[in-house]
Parts: C-alpha cells; sequence; structure tokens
C-alpha cells in the first residue's frame, strides 16, 4: 500500500515535470533548437526521468503492474488541474466528468 502512494505521487510529479516542458515550449527560443535544450525542457525531462526510476523502484518492491497502470491514469486528473491553476487553461465539463469517471474507476479498482 506504501508503494502506491509513493507511486501516486510520482505521477503528481510527472505531471508537474510536464508543467516545466509546456513553460519551455511557450519560450519561443531563437534559434530553433533552443527549444528544446534549455532549462524548463531539461528540468522537465530530469524530473519525468526520475519519476520513471522511482516506478521501477516501486514495482521492484511489490507494487504490481496492474496496479501501477491504474495508478498513472490519475495523470488524467493531475495535469488537467495544474494546467488550469498554473496556465489557466479550462476544464470544460465534458473534461471534468471525464475526469470524474477516471477516479471513480481508480477507485473501484481498489477496493
Amino acid at each position: 500500500m506504501i508503494y502506491g502512494l509513493i507511486a501516486l505521487v510520482v505521477v503528481a510529479t510527472a505531471a508537474g515535470a510536464q508543467m516545466l516542458l509546456k513553460q519551455g515550449a511557450r519560450m519561443g527560443y531563437t534559434p530553433w533548437w533552443r527549444q528544446y535544450v534549455n532549462p524548463w525542457v531539461i528540468g522537465g525531462y530530469a524530473i519525468m526521468f526520475a519519476s520513471m526510476v522511482a516506478n521501477i523502484w516501486c514495482l521492484h518492491r511489490g507494487l504490481l503492474l496492474k496496479e501501477l497502470s491504474i495508478i498513472e491514469s490519475m495523470a488524467y486528473f493531475f495535469v488537467p488541474m495544474l494546467s488550469w491553476l498554473i496556465f489557466r487553461e479550462p476544464i470544460t465539463r465534458r473534461k471534468a466528468l471525464a475526469i470524474g469517471i477516471i477516479i471513480i474507476g481508480v477507485i473501484v479498482f481498489f477496493l
């Protein structure tokens, strides 16, 4: 159970890394290659790599792959929430309904 909670924190952290990648993409660097090699993007990929290592560690410690896959679906909750908070991207009713269904599915899976 503790590794499931760790995996959930890792998913939230990976969602934060996606916010760094988005910020890096918004900067509009010149020349074009700076779009891919800047502190935002490098930081985002470094955090993504660390989250991948943490997921492997959780799997090694006993978290089942099917459980990790379900936990990772919580990214569909974390990413829209963070993008709404940070970038003010709208969450439509349809998106909110879909996020609710995903959360219910995760809860049902672990009951």
